[in-house]
């Protein structure tokens, strides 16, 4: 069974100001506990957070009283370090956010992060998983109990476009197969539903009457994916089976569970759906976010019209 994230483990060091580790392992339990975000989150929180309070214990500073006119040193050290824009934006964020905690809490009143401006980022796209890899992935699982529940997996990881932790919190009652569809709880928490194709419904309930229980044994548990010691499935277990899944298909080392939601929302695009429909099934809390689908939906058009345009 995965051990649980301790931020204590992530942000102690005996060179760091006790006072500012306390505060900051409070601060990751407050992301988990009260404001719901994945463990994954806190634990990115924590390791952006650890980098700071590094750099105060080497600079003889106070981290939780640093005034903007300091911190720029800090920002001046992750350029010279060589870190993209991305890294140090989202250091950024992290600090920002820690000390908006701390300003609520009563602990000070500075933050140093706010008047910072985050570096200007480019959007990368998203890399577009071919209809034949996808189509290999889902066809190398066994008729065996294992071979059903990864068929389950890899079925709703493309059927719904739902993260990889997201699956991991599925139960049972969670697929309405009457109603054809899946909810799912993703980040802080929120709950959307997710319509299914047949295909992947199908998958699902064969899983259910005959894999299922084999896997589970005369444990108990209401977790749709059971290991093989008859245990629910965490994200690393689910991810460790689909990078499995992907090897044994032929298919490049670099490919992740997260392409599978990025070929769900492309296909969608690609096919006439409405961003706004998209947007509610990625569970997207901007459309912006969305939005970068439609960069590769008109790809898409561009390779449809230099084929079929008889002057292209």
């Amino acid at each position: 069974m995965t051990r649980p994230f301790v931020p204590e483990e992530c942000l102690a060091d005996e060179r760091f100001d006790p006072e500012a580790v306390r505060w900051a392992c409070a601060f990751a339990r407050h992301l988990g506990v009260e404001r719901g975000l994945s463990v994954n989150t806190v634990r990115a929180y924590c390791i952006d957070i650890r980098s700071y309070l590094d750099w105060a214990a080497r600079s003889g500073l106070d981290p939780l009283q640093v005034e903007y006119r300091r911190f720029r040193r800090y920002l001046v050290e992750l350029n010279a370090a060589g870190y993209t824009p991305k890294t140090t934006s989202r250091r950024l964020s992290a600090i920002r956010t820690f000390f908006k905690y701390l300003n609520v809490q009563g602990v000070t009143q500075l933050n140093p992060a706010a008047a910072t401006s985050s570096p200007k980022l480019g959007r990368d796209l998203p890399r577009k998983t071919s209809d034949s890899d996808i189509a290999r992935l889902l066809a190398v699982c066994e008729d065996d109990a294992t071979g059903m529940r990864d068929q389950a997996f890899l079925e709703l990881l493309y059927a719904s476009g739902a993260r990889i932790a997201e699956l991991a919190r599925l139960e049972l009652a969670d697929v309405d197969f009457p109603d054809a569809s899946i909810r799912l709880f993703g980040k802080g928490s929120k709950e959307r539903i997710v319509p299914l194709y047949d295909v992947a419904l199908d998958a699902v309930d064969r899983y259910l009457r005959q894999g299922r229980p084999v896997l589970l044994g005369d444990a108990r548990s209401d977790a749709l994916f059971i290991s093989t010691r008859g245990n629910a499935m965490s994200a690393d277990s689910l991810r460790r089976v689909f990078k499995q899944r992907a090897a044994q298909a032929g298919l490049d080392p670099s490919l992740h569970p997260h392409d599978m939601r990025h070929a769900f929302a492309t296909d969608l695009v690609e096919g006439g759906a409405d961003l706004r429909s998209v947007q509610e099934m990625l569970g997207h809390a901007s459309l912006s976010t969305t939005q970068v689908y439609t960069h590769l939906s008109l790809q898409h058009m561009k390779d449809v019209y230099k084929d079929a345009h008889p002057r292209s």
